[in-house]
């Protein structure tokens, strides 16, 4: 049986930084990826038009000066092109794909009480069928990994466990009837072929319309012949106003990336310091002065629409201006006024993660898209050409499932993860899932995660999220070399105190009043608990004052 001191789970953005750091502190380590190239959701994800919603200057790592130096962005937001290229950069560069193994899925980890260390059966697989064969595959990717395994399974040992599988990775397929009988192209967003689709000419169902359809419709629309989108719920989206990389601005940043990236740290989701947030109320504002502010947050695009005003998630009344602000210009994009109507969102603006979009809104202009409406009338069944809803049959050559994941915590329970006592990590979060600042769950002795349930995570620039999560762990398990532990766990009292908290904090805020992925209400039977913690700066405080404290609210051997 194969040892190491640490297995990592995924190479994107966190396994590749995680690997890189064990590696310098003298650990043996390996990571275990399902796909054939590194990369993570920018791997999976190459569906038209996927795009960061995070500036590319804050959407990069900054654990290298000598990287953010070196490297150059082409775009304002990079596409998933461009960023699987960065992923592919930072692995070569610090030669990280020696300790990877590509087309090796993690099935089961097992804690041995006795030994005190993991037994992790891995699954090596064919290139390409990482993703959801159903629809299709992956296809090969890059093919820059490891050269490919023999099918079969092995059980390797290790005394840590890294969860670094993502927020946004088990991709969610709704359970429609008929759908094994659709005898066109059928394709999920998050598993997206990597040799790319070609749409022209064809009758193109989008299910969904939720960030990656709003980015997908828009292009997919230029190739079809016709596309029908079915909509459940309308979100709010802004836009982007993408463009090419402005140089002076990369060169300004350039210059002083240690105090651009301290500034961003000290903000509430660990970005968008030079958005210049305003830190007034709205009541405080005349209604003059709130309406152009608006537009003029319209104008410039992305998230700075959502710090217009200090409250816009904490005031109903400074939201309900700004979400009937976003309606007004649907209206005035879209030219078919009930179209426009179908397409306003009327819940809180923001309480769902808030879309950036090119060309979104405009798509509905064009002739050969057509919106249908499935609130009232569900999806009935995918049919041996198309789609029936409302009664109505809709003859389609391909259907896109634009359907979103099991967000936070599907990567996880879909591993078989047993702790203490052989309890499974999928029994203790029947109930909704429980972790000590999302780091470590009780239980589950020298298990880490990183941006799970309970972390600031998808509220929050994920890259420094990430180097947060990864440099803490990486301390920690040095620290426990250094003085003869040998197992770490959270403390249930911890745990329950941790988890009332991020439910606390979220509760101050509008966050929880729709059901948007945040609470797992787009899973059919998931329970209903709002994961991510509001708050990055005082995060990263509780953090370094728990590893401070001797690693306070752990259970150490």
């Amino acid at each position: 049986m194969r040892e190491f001191d640490v297995v990592v789970v995924g190479a994107g953005f966190a396994g590749l930084y995680m690997v890189h750091r064990l590696r310098g502190l003298g650990f043996t380590v390996r990571a275990f990826e399902a796909g054939d190239g590194v990369g993570g959701t920018w791997y999976w994800n190459r569906y038209p038009g996927a795009r960061c919603d995070v500036e590319s200057l804050e959407y990069s790592y900054q654990f290298s000066e000598e990287l953010q130096q070196d490297w150059s962005w082409g775009e304002r937001y990079a596409g998933q092109p461009e960023i699987l290229r960065y992923a592919n950069h930072v692995a070569d560069r610090f030669d990280l794909r020696r300790d990877i193994e590509f087309n090796t899925r993690v099935a089961a980890a097992r804690f041995d009480e006795d030994g005190s260390c993991w037994r992790i059966e891995v699954r090596r697989q064919a290139p390409g069928s990482g993703g959801l064969p159903a629809l299709g595959g992956a296809g090969n990717g890059a093919g820059k990994g490891r050269a490919a395994f023999e099918p079969g399974t092995e059980t390797v040992e290790a005394r840590f466990v890294v969860m670094a599988t993502g927020c946004l990775s088990a991709a969610n397929l709704p359970d429609f009837k008929g759908i094994e009988d659709f005898e066109g192209a059928k394709y999920h967003t998050g598993a997206w072929p990597h040799e790319g689709v070609d749409f022209t000419g064809l009758r193109v169902g989008v299910v969904g319309t939720g960030s990656s359809a709003i980015q997908a419709i828009p292009v997919i629309a230029v190739e079809a012949a016709h596309l029908t989108v079915f909509q459940r719920t309308p979100n709010y989206s802004i836009p982007a106003h993408n463009g090419a990389m402005d140089r002076e601005r990369e060169a300004e940043v350039k210059a002083e990336y240690p105090a651009f990236r301290a500034r961003n740290r000290r903000m509430p989701a660990g970005l968008g310091a030079d958005m210049n947030p305003m830190h007034d109320a709205f009541a405080e504002v005349s209604p003059e002065e709130r309406q152009q502010r608006f537009e003029e947050r319209w104008g410039y695009g992305g998230f700075s629409f959502m710090v217009s005003f200090a409250d816009m998630l904490a005031s109903r009344e400074a939201n309900a201006a700004a979400a009937e602000f976003v309606r007004e210009k649907i209206r005035g994009i879209v030219r078919d006024r009930e179209v426009a109507d179908l397409l306003s969102p009327d819940n809180v603006i923001g309480c769902k993660r808030i879309c950036l979009d090119s060309g979104y809104f405009e798509t509905f202009n064009r002739p050969n898209v057509s919106l249908v409406d499935v609130s009232s009338a569900p999806i009935e069944k995918i049919t041996r050409s198309g789609l029936r809803t409302g009664g109505l049959d809709y003859e389609l050559d391909a259907i896109v499932f634009a359907t979103g994941f099991d967000a936070m915590t599907g990567a996880l329970t879909r591993i078989d993860i047993r702790g203490r006592g052989g309890r499974t990590l999928r029994s203790k979060w029947e109930d909704g899932p429980r972790a000590y600042l999302g780091l470590g769950v009780a239980g589950f002795p020298n298990l880490f995660v990183i941006t799970g349930p309970g972390s600031p995570s998808v509220l929050s620039n994920m890259l420094p999220s990430i180097e947060q999560h990864v440099d803490w762990i990486a301390d920690c398990v040095a620290w426990m070399r250094d003085r003869g532990h040998a197992a770490i766990e959270a403390t249930p009292e911890a745990e329950d105190e941790w988890v009332a908290h991020v439910g606390e904090v979220a509760a101050a805020t509008l966050y929880p009043t729709c059901n948007s992925w945040y609470l797992g209400a787009n899973v059919p039977g998931k329970p209903r608990v709002f994961m991510p913690y509001l708050g990055f700066p005082p995060y990263v405080e509780k953090c370094d004052a728990v590893a401070a404290n001797d690693y306070e609210g752990f259970e150490l051997s």
